[in-house]
């Protein structure tokens, strides 16, 4: 059974990552859903827009460590997986919008930041807590300095933690705050918007802009993924993670 949902409407693409009872946090098998979602969508002319969305309370809490603590090379392979993705949402050729109407940490929070839009709701919780962890948000960081800035982006990543919608959205973390109710119809309104752009206008849009933002080169995406995967596999992060996991 996948972990995540794909379903189309009226050109509108809607990727839902499904497994609410882990808040959606990214294991193997999501990251693996979530790529062939993607692939398809690539592969489709006749979808417009895509919808990243999470089912249940939370959007994405991040990696799921617990599952794959005492695994480096599965780690690793996480890691990687969850870059490719990241890169595969950049490079659509159609807008893409995150719907978060819940938690949205550590990749999670990468996963909306990405993405072209993020709309949230004042309540949620974002953000980066991964240097409290003992861990290095490599794979998260070349997203969020494009979104924020590298000054921004740095005393974001060092200092850690969360904030909520309201904070998010002051700094430009996201892009929009609804009320949470009001959540997926906005987001359902405004994909129906982009979707009246041009096809070709937009895709060539977005190439520029990926170009502009040397966003097309893979190396460094690959290099900050093994960055992560080092740090984590060290003795300061296993020792923080197994002291919070309680694992042997």
């Amino acid at each position: 059974m996948s972990l995540v949902r794909l379903s189309t409407d009226s050109g509108i693409a809607t990727v839902t990552l499904d497994r609410p009872d882990k808040r959606n946090a990214l294991s193997p098998e999501l990251i693996t859903g979530l790529e062939e979602a993607l692939a398809t969508i690539a592969e489709n002319d006749s979808i417009r827009v895509m919808v990243l969305a999470g089912e249940g309370k939370s959007f994405c809490a991040g990696m799921d460590l617990r599952g794959v603590l005492d695994d480096a090379a599965k780690m690793a392979g996480m890691l990687h997986g969850l870059s490719r993705a990241m890169r595969s949402i950049r490079r659509l050729a159609i807008p893409t919008i995150a719907q978060v109407q819940g938690a949205a940490v550590g990749g999670g929070c990468g996963l909306a930041v990405v993405c072209d839009y993020a709309i949230s709701h004042p309540d949620a919780k974002l953000g980066y807590p991964e240097v409290e962890l003992g861990v290095c948000p490599a794979v998260v960081a070349p997203w969020l300095i494009r979104r924020l800035g590298a000054g921004r982006a740095r005393g974001l990543l060092l200092a850690g933690g969360t904030m909520s919608g309201d904070a998010a959205l002051e700094i430009g973390l996201v892009d929009e705050l609804v009320a949470r109710d009001d959540l997926a119809s906005h987001t359902a309104a405004f994909a129906t918007k982009l979707a009246k752009g041009g096809q070709q206008a937009l895709a060539v849009t977005k190439h520029w802009l990926n170009e502009l933002e040397d966003s097309l080169v893979d190396p460094p995406f690959e290099r900050a993924a093994q960055i992560s995967a080092d740090v984590i596999a060290g003795d300061e992060a296993q020792q923080r993670l197994q002291a919070i996991f309680g694992t042997s």
